[in-house]
């Protein structure tokens, strides 16, 4: 069995699975109520909360499994891309426990681990296929042709705000709280996505940008007194979703490769769903950040052997 760690953002996560693909157990403490008065995550106060939360969520996980760490084969912890000091915290845990137990050590990349997500099971899906990664920190359009992180090659990426960025600051714009995404897909439910007609940047090959999008609705809503503000809250909202959606799904479709999957938390988002009835979706606990993901990336990736780990060192972002 696998433990797997992860502190990449703000959510301290553990999670024990099997070599096959079994969750046996996947505990997240979600620090959104804390950054909600930032309006966003604050990296320190991040950091800080993943040590006092690090060891109870690797306790409950194994708890939940009804297994303890004389059961575990491996730990497998996030690496980077992340937040750095957030990442230090899961890193110096996880070799803590492999070095006290002898056992192998597997760093696992962020992005690797969503991807990774749709191995679990029930859903075990086979490559290749073309895969939408969308979350706070990052929106790419990958070819995925093995289960390994070497094989998946970047077609697309942004080149400003990553999707999952653009629906906090537009909830931010809005008076909406944190996190911002489930509150826009919460609100647009009221409005009508046609009431605006926001830009959608058309960029060179499979890339994304959002930046003008985001201008857009700032001027949008500075335009309109505080009481129409208060009353087109939602059209607002649904039409900035829209946007956002309707530029995802044009680049998927663009990219024209056979099967199609989305993972990251925006694939938690209902319109982009309905919009790709046909796509493969991450199981919603699986759409945003969790250890079970970073587990089954692990089994396809080489692990450190016991003593020779002290030296892996987590990173901040992918060159």
């Amino acid at each position: 069995m696998i433990l797997g760690i992860e502190t990449s953002c703000d959510e301290t996560a553990a999670a024990v699975v099997t070599a096959g693909g079994e969750i046996r157990a996947n505990v997240v403490s979600s620090q959104a109520e804390l950054h909600a008065a930032y309006g966003g995550v604050v990296p320190e106060i991040a950091s800080r909360r993943h040590l006092e939360l690090i060891v109870p969520v690797v306790r409950e996980a194994l708890e939940r499994a009804g297994t303890t760490l004389d059961e575990i084969d491996s730990v497998a912890v996030t690496v980077g891309p992340g937040l750095i000091g957030a990442l230090l915290v899961g890193v110096a845990a996880a070799k803590a426990i492999a070095w006290s137990r002898g056992l192998p050590l597997t760093g696992v990349n962020h992005l690797h681990g969503h991807v990774a997500s749709l191995y679990l099971c029930p859903l075990g899906l086979e490559p290749p296929f073309t895969c939408l990664l969308a979350s706070g920190g990052h929106t790419l359009l990958l070819d995925v042709a093995d289960r390994t992180w070497e094989g998946v090659v970047v077609r697309g990426r942004t080149l400003d705000d990553a999707a999952g960025e653009a629906f906090d600051k537009g909830a931010r714009l809005l008076g909406l709280s944190y996190p911002g995404g489930a509150e826009i897909d919460r609100l647009s439910r009221e409005g009508d996505p046609a009431a605006y007609d926001f830009p959608v940047a058309r960029v060179p090959g499979l890339d994304f940008s959002f930046s003008g999008l985001k201008t857009a609705l700032l001027y949008a809503v500075r335009d309109l007194p505080p009481a129409q503000l208060e009353a087109r809250r939602a059209d607002l909202a649904a039409s900035y979703q829209r946007a956002i959606v309707r530029a995802l799904v044009e680049r998927v479709e663009a990219a024209g490769n056979g099967r199609v999957a989305i993972v990251g938390g925006v694939a938690a988002n209902s319109e982009l769903r309905a919009a790709l009835p046909d796509a493969t979706a991450a199981p919603l606990p699986l759409c945003t950040d969790n250890a079970a993901m970073i587990a089954s990336a692990a089994r396809y990736t080489a692990p450190v052997p016991a003593g020779e780990y002290l030296a892996l060192d987590a990173f901040a972002s992918t060159p």
